[in-house]
């Protein structure tokens, strides 16, 4: 998959903005990253979208902005010029596809049809946005449309929030959701720039959905630990369950047969994403320990943090 591409998914969110006057944004841009959403669909539907896409792309070079609601060629090499990295349309316009795919340069059309996505495919496109997404179906429609061509990808927009993004988030064809409920345009024009960072910051809490999953306790040897879970069992009826490495009592706590990472044990976090949860935490300056990570086939199930908290190895599980 193309790199800008991979980079979406691991963001997770792409939030869609209007931007009606260009001094919004530099601020808006600062509100996105300092949220932990460094991407951006600036829609191409009002005269300052050019500028403030140019305005985006110099004072944060390292935001992934691209141009929305792209409708003729010429919107394509005037968002190109002024910066963007990906071009999203409304609908699939085989002309602006074109256009865009012989000079290399990313879209996502809009498609609600098996039709649209074949076309699509034709044009050797791997994501397609699928829109308007909840009046088209859902996730229902998406899983439905994505069973014959296993290789598509899609980024649902439309209807997408809070309280839904995760539902389509699950479904392993979602490169990632488009929405604009943490960039409402009544924030953006009142210049409350701080409630769109909370916003973006809950956006992105909601998205990972971090869990305290257990917390693992380092004994000397097995009968300790066993001795230990057995504690757990009999105050609190934490059933005990013995592994090849380690004894739980319930699925909160884990004795170690022997010393593991961390100098007192490990706490494991659960994400609905390790990956997107690793990318993240990487925005925010933390770095992770690549040798411990773990996979099932190519999907990064675990992976820790490279420095301890009060004594304890932290390490991403996937839930």
């Amino acid at each position: 998959m193309n790199e800008i591409l991979k980079q979406i998914e691991e963001i997770g969110i792409v939030p869609v903005v209007v931007l009606n006057d260009a001094k919004d944004a530099e601020p808006l841009a600062q509100a996105l990253c300092d949220g932990g959403l460094p991407c951006a669909e600036v829609t191409f539907r009002t005269d300052a979208a050019e500028e403030s896409i140019r305005i985006m792309t110099e004072k944060f070079p390292n935001m992934l902005v691209g141009a929305g609601t792209v409708l003729t060629t010429e919107q394509v090499d005037r968002a190109v010029a002024a910066g963007a990295k990906f071009i999203v349309s409304p609908g699939l316009n085989p002309k602006i596809v074109k256009h865009c795919v012989d000079k290399g340069i990313i879209i996502t059309p809009g498609c609600a049809n098996p039709s649209d996505v074949e076309q699509a495919i034709e044009n050797g496109l791997e994501v397609v946005k699928f829109f308007p997404a909840e009046q088209a179906g859902g996730i229902n429609m998406i899983k439905a449309m994505a069973a014959p061509y296993t290789q598509m990808k899609f980024m649902p927009t439309g209807g997408i929030n809070a309280k839904n993004i995760n539902s389509y988030l699950a479904f392993d064809k979602i490169l990632a959701c488009g929405g604009s409920w943490m960039v409402k345009k009544d924030l953006v024009a009142a210049g409350e720039f701080d409630k769109i960072r909370d916003l973006t910051k809950e956006a992105v809490q909601t998205m990972l959905g971090f869990e305290l999953a257990h917390i693992g306790i380092n004994c000397d040897n097995e009968a300790e630990a066993e001795k230990t879970a057995d504690a757990f069992d009999g105050l609190f009826g934490f059933t005990k369950k013995v592994g090849n490495s380690s004894v739980f009592a319930g699925t909160a706590v884990e004795a170690m047969k022997s010393k593991g990472l961390g100098a007192k044990g490990h706490i494991a976090v659960a994400t609905n994403s390790v990956v997107r949860a690793k990318n993240y935490l990487e925005m925010m300056g933390y770095k992770f320990n690549e040798e411990s990570a773990k996979f099932k086939g190519d999907k990064m199930t675990a992976i820790y943090l490279a420095d301890e908290i009060g004594g304890f190895a932290v390490h991403l599980v996937q839930k």
